[in-house]
């Protein structure tokens, strides 16, 4: 078992960022069968890791994969999506190696930011009290808020209702069709994903879409303010 690598931001735009807790290493395979268990989450496995040449390779095969070891392995992946603990420990039994996946727009949709924008978003959503769910982080520094299924339908037209053009914002809604990668998945050379907030008994009831697409527009357009300032 390994220990996780501590995650955090030093800064966000003008705003101090707190720093992830480290988290303790989890095997793969008991992750899949806890979310699937605990929180009724469908999950699947993806592609995984192979050490070749010395070097960490996606089991893909594709040398320039984007996201080595953090993908659907096949095209019919949303078949394969099991919400039973028991049928996930069997998938991951076969290949332990495999990442784990969870698609959305079925118990969760997933709204999508820059690291930046999101720890910025987060400070302002908990001094409005704002009830959040679990939260996660990636190396490709970018942070991951999950809400209530259907939410990603609604973002656009909130969006626009707030005053901005859905386009201009580097707010991506996840939502049926996609998935989110799930800790402790590590993509590559770059690290694992992990949890900004864990999930746990306290944000078992996801909040909707709506609730978050204020705060999370208003970091994204002063993110956007800033670039073009640059």
């Amino acid at each position: 078992m390994t220990a996780a690598v501590e995650l955090g931001v030093e800064e966000t735009i003008g705003v101090a960022a707190p720093h992830i807790p480290q988290q303790r290493g989890e095997r793969v395979l008991d992750a899949a069968a806890r979310y699937a268990e605990d929180r009724h989450w469908d999950v699947f496995p993806g592609t995984w890791l192979e050490a070749r040449d010395g070097r960490e390779h996606c089991s893909c095969g594709e040398p320039a994969c984007p996201a080595p070891g953090a993908h659907p392995a096949r095209p019919d992946w949303a078949t394969q999506a099991t919400g039973s603990a028991s049928t996930a420990r069997r998938m991951w039994t076969k290949q332990p190696r495999a990442s784990i996946l969870l698609p959305t727009g079925r118990t969760f949709d997933a709204l999508d930011v820059s690291e930046s924008a999101g720890f910025l978003a987060l400070a302002r959503m908990e001094r409005m009290e704002i009830q959040l769910g679990p939260i996660t982080c990636t190396p490709f520094r970018r942070m991951l808020f999950f809400v209530l299924p259907g939410g990603a339908l609604k973002v656009a037209d909130h969006i626009r209702k707030l005053g901005w053009a859905p386009s201009t914002l580097d707010l991506v809604a996840r939502g049926e069709g996609d998935y989110v990668v799930a800790p402790p998945t590590r993509i590559g050379s770059r690290g694992p994903v992990q949890w900004a907030r864990q999930p746990t008994a306290a944000n078992r009831w996801l909040p909707d879409a709506e609730e978050l697409v204020s705060a999370l527009a208003y970091a994204c357009g002063r993110e956007a303010a800033l670039a073009r300032g640059r």
